[in-house]
């Protein structure tokens, strides 16, 4: 009997009227190897493979699989004959803005599709737009590095070193080093609006109102149906989830997702941001309102002249920033007094952040937008006095990166270099778990890893190890294959 005749695949797909699941779930027997596919109809999806003593207990292995998912109501199909179910896409306008001056802006990069998207760091600043590209570039404008992600950037967040970006497609990819990677991977009913992430706990809000929470190995912890629809606000720490929606802020424990507390806005929330001791949220009555993490009582309201589509503030809250429907972005004192309102000329910000006395906004027309926001420039700008913004261009030559999806796109190596730290992979109660083996480490903790290039008895070099508060290990810098 030939190789090829010892290949057989199951394909089943699970679609729900209204908008409920519509993902497949894909087994291949290869001899004594086990492949499982699985994600969104219309997908490439997740895979992974496992190794077993011999070809019948493969068969075996894979006839309980397919017979647990054909127990919660998936049906044998052919791929490619449903299509994909259209994801949302936030629907926003910009008009011109009603300011009586202009921002003094110090330079904006054109990234050709609207921008969500925005983090800023020590060293970087970071925008996704809906083309799924995400690009890094320093805080004098200069383009640094470029990925491209399958699909529309939600949002991008940050969890201390690491970097993470939200897709259309239903991953959440790490971008922390050269090679982005699937680091979750949100179950296929769920139409996500925005996440965070906190000590490697991914939290999802979505189209249903829904809050879902997934660990660092990707495996499900809990839901909760939220008071409201539409739920573009999430943020965490570690006493609370705060998850806004269209009536609403209600804020969840971490550890089971017990209601703390639910606080009435005005109007439906269109983005979060949070401080130490406070939760801020953008409204579609043109407020931004903010609440004590601890009670949910509103503490503040910082009144605009539109639709509230981003708010941002400064270390401790001591400013407050909005950007609204009409392309003006807006600063107010911690108490809610208005100190000044400005057009920023580049479409509505979508998503902001402050920094060392610069406000940073990624808009409806797809730019990143540097503004100078300290005193004496907001003065100048005031009185009719604004720098030359400088048009960034993207150099020709700029390569792109693009997720590894498979062990091969690992750089490979025969010894560990000096200094890294030695991984892995093993079969653990059927998954496929990642510890470390070098010495000083815990190495009955997990190590939070990608799923896409497991594959039992590998080994694998890295170049740190940090600590996670849950009881896990969290990789930085890149990832080499040991032979």
């Amino acid at each position: 009997m030939s190789a090829a005749s010892t290949v057989s695949t199951t394909y089943l797909e699970l679609s729900q009227e209204g908008g409920g699941a519509h993902k497949f779930y894909e087994v291949t027997v290869d001899g004594q190897a086990v492949t499982v596919r699985y994600g969104r109809i219309g997908a490439a999806g997740q895979t992974q493979t496992t190794t077993f003593p011999t070809a019948a207990k493969a068969r075996t292995a894979a006839a309980k699989k397919v017979g647990e998912k054909v127990r919660k109501g998936y049906a044998p199909a052919i791929a490619g004959q449903r299509a994909p179910r259209p994801v949302t896409r936030r629907q926003v306008s910009s008009a011109p803005s009603t300011a009586r001056a202009a921002a003094p802006v110090l330079w904006r990069f054109a990234t050709g599709s609207s921008a969500f998207g925005i983090h800023v760091d020590d060293e970087h600043c970071w925008i996704g737009n809906q083309a799924g590209d995400v690009y890094t570039l320093d805080h004098d404008g200069a383009v640094l590095a470029r990925f491209g992600l399958p699909d529309g950037v939600k949002c991008l967040v940050a969890d201390d070193f690491w970097v993470y970006a939200g897709c259309d497609d239903g991953s959440v990819y790490d971008l922390s080093s050269k090679l982005p990677f699937a680091a979750y991977d949100i179950a296929a009913d769920v139409d996500i609006f925005w996440l965070d992430i906190h000590e490697g706990i991914l939290n999802v809000s979505d189209r249903e109102g829904r809050l879902t929470v997934i660990d660092h190995e990707d495996e499900h912890q809990w839901a909760r149906r939220s008071r409201g629809e539409h739920a573009w606000m999430v943020r965490a720490d570690d006493r609370a989830v705060y998850h806004g929606h269209h009536r609403g802020v209600t804020a969840y424990a971490p550890d089971g997702g017990g209601e703390l507390w639910h606080a009435s806005t005005r109007g439906g929330v269109l983005f979060g941001w949070q401080e130490d001791d406070a939760v801020y949220a953008g409204t579609t009555h043109r407020v931004v309102q903010r609440l004590a993490k601890a009670t949910g009582a509103i503490e503040a309201t910082y009144a605009c002249d539109g639709t509230v589509y981003s708010c941002a503030t400064s270390p401790g809250g001591q400013y407050v920033f909005a950007g609204d429907a009409a392309s003006s972005v807006y600063c107010f004192d911690r108490d809610g007094t208005r100190l000044w309102k400005l057009g920023t000329g580049s479409g509505s910000a979508l998503s902001m952040q402050y920094r060392d006395q610069r406000l940073y906004l990624v808009t409806t027309d797809g730019q990143l937008v540097c503004v100078d926001a300290g005193e004496r420039a907001i003065a100048a700008a005031q009185q009719g006095t604004v720098p030359v913004a400088r048009d960034v261009k993207l150099a020709a030559a700029m390569p792109t990166y693009t997720p590894a999806t498979a062990p091969a796109a690992v750089t490979t190596l025969a010894h560990a270099p000096a200094g890294t730290i030695v991984l892995e992979c093993v079969q653990e109660d059927g998954r496929l778990r990642v510890h470390a083996v070098s010495e000083g480490y815990d190495a009955s903790w997990n190590v939070q890893f990608p799923r896409a290039i497991r594959q039992p008895g590998a080994r694998y070099a890295v170049d740190a190890l940090h600590p996670a508060a849950g009881g896990f290990y969290r990789v930085r810098g890149t990832i080499r294959r040991l032979l």
